[in-house]
């Protein structure tokens, strides 16, 4: 995990309840075993209050506070008491996770036996009942070594959930006109705790221009030079000092504007009036952001910007956003992806993933030579495909081959929340074109592409976290209270609206 300073860092408190029925020492004995089989996992406190009764609550609740906890694992150490049990995660302020322990041995079964697997239906019962969110795994009830594995899928999720509640999102411009995919209501995002500042692209523009004579650039222009160097990428040096200007200009705006908020993203308008107005393209600057965990997504897309946020807290890495762009040429397709050992895919699993530059540079393949460029399109557009004076600032090379999953949260028209999850892998093969840029492939993508993307109206941008962590987002959107969550359906599965005959 790279050490973020814009994601959390996740304190988690365990505490055990029990039945008054039961021998409380069970519970305690059961407690201490997971613990113990924690140990070197990650930070994990261990209260000595247990839980029978509605005091034993509060003072328990209290107890974790007072050590700092920011997220708890509530632990069945037997049956448990349903009502102080769920009321645990009601007064505290923060991603509760229940679990179960499971029985040790058939020689124990009289006076060692905890029934904490009946216990778990009335807890989830009662959790309900409350309408208070809880991780509930998909097998809920282990031995310690168990239940500590499952602490340990619980962190990237309460991470992710404690950054979401903490995080603003800072908007530059209105969402660009016929990129209405990137315009969603964004009240879905205030039921979840994110706020949400939106500015002019004029007030952006003023503050840029009052960090003209920054002390700092020359030092920003010197850290550009050394990490582009490294893959002899500085192509245009005359250029830094105007990216490292706008990158203290973000930096400062987010520091100055967080106001209650502990963490921040954000969604700016790049173009058509970005570049001529700053001098540059912004891509290489959103890249470097990206790199230290503070997403900067185009097109002031606010969707994309809190997905991007969703998959750093979670993978713990850097993200990219990417356009779902354009399909793979059969000609590369055949002769360097059809009957390779190490693929199984048929053409139409596999489209190539773009954008301009904003992919950060650990993430691009060396051999490609990624460098600083200009931005073709734009270039065509604002400078008549004349040399690039204003058009150069895009981070430009093909992206290097890795496990993915490309994922996003999404407002449908009516506010409601849609999410969809796919897992892949960027392929190790040239994609022979400009701009941030990989050959994907995700199995049975066609039919996903059809009957998730098109049928449910997903936007062009997606985020992508370079890891395999599609159970980490199925929890985390479960826990938001998101209905729907579409994946790529395996082969023989068929889609509700899916022809049949087809």
């Amino acid at each position: 995990m790279e050490n973020f300073e814009n994601i959390p860092n996740v304190k988690l408190g365990i505490i055990a309840v029990s039945r008054d029925c039961f021998v409380i020492s069970l519970s305690q004995k059961r407690r201490a075993a997971v613990v113990k089989a924690f140990a070197g996992k990650g930070d994990l406190y261990e209260a000595q209050t247990t839980v029978e009764n509605e005091l034993d609550m509060l003072k328990a609740v209290d107890e974790v506070k007072k050590a700092g906890c920011n997220a708890l694992v509530v632990f069945l150490g037997n049956f448990g008491p349903e009502t102080p049990e769920t009321e645990i995660a009601q007064h505290f302020d923060g991603p509760c996770m229940f679990v179960a322990a499971a029985e040790e041995s058939g020689k124990d079964l009289i006076n060692g036996r905890g029934d904490a697997y009946c216990g778990m239906l009335n807890c989830s019962y009662n959790l309900n009942l409350r309408h208070i969110p809880a991780v509930i795994p998909e097998y809920p009830v282990g031995t310690a070594d168990d239940v500590a594995t499952m602490i340990a899928e619980f962190i990237p999720v309460a991470r992710a959930v404690i950054g979401l509640k903490n995080l603003k999102v800072i908007t530059f411009g209105p969402r660009p006109q016929d990129f209405f995919a990137c315009n969603a209501p964004i009240k879905g995002l205030y039921d979840i705790g994110v706020e949400i500042e939106e500015n002019s692209e004029l007030d952006l523009l003023v503050s840029y221009r009052e960090h003209k004579d920054d002390k700092r650039i020359q030092s920003v222009v010197e850290d550009m030079a050394k990490e582009l160097g490294m893959v002899d990428g500085n192509k245009y040096p005359e250029m830094l000092p105007r990216m490292a200007q706008f990158e203290l200009t973000l930096l400062d705006w987010a520091e100055a504007h967080k106001g209650s908020k502990k963490y921040v993203v954000f969604a700016d308008k790049c173009w058509p009036a970005f570049p001529k107005e700053f001098g540059f393209e912004p891509c290489y600057v959103n890249s470097r952001l990206g790199s230290r965990g503070i997403p900067v997504a185009c097109e002031v897309d606010i969707y994309g910007a809190v997905s991007e946020y969703i998959g750093t807290c979670i993978s713990g890495e850097s993200v990219t956003l990417l356009d779902i762009n354009n399909s793979v040429p059969r000609d590369i397709y055949d002769s360097d992806i059809k009957g390779k050992s190490s693929y199984d895919y048929k053409l139409e699993d596999t489209f190539m993933g773009f954008h301009c530059g904003n992919t950060p540079l650990c993430r691009l393949e060396k051999k490609s030579k990624p460098a600083i460029k200009y931005q073709l399109i734009q270039n065509r557009l604002l400078e008549d495909g004349k040399d690039p004076d204003f058009t150069r600032g895009t981070l430009e090379g093909d992206i290097a081959a890795s496990k993915i999953t490309f994922f996003r949260l999404q407002a449908r028209p009516n506010g409601d929340l849609q999410s969809y999850i796919a897992q892949g892998e960027i392929l190790d093969v040239a994609t022979k074109s400009f701009g941030g840029i990989g050959v994907f492939a995700i199995p049975e993508m066609g039919r996903f592409y059809r009957h998730v993307l098109i049928a449910k109206q997903y936007p062009h941008h997606g985020a992508v976290a370079f890891s395999h962590v599609g159970k980490a987002l199925y929890t985390l959107f479960q826990y938001l209270g998101v209905k729907d969550i579409a994946y790529n359906q395996p082969k023989g599965v068929r889609y509700p609206d899916e022809n049949p005959f087809a």
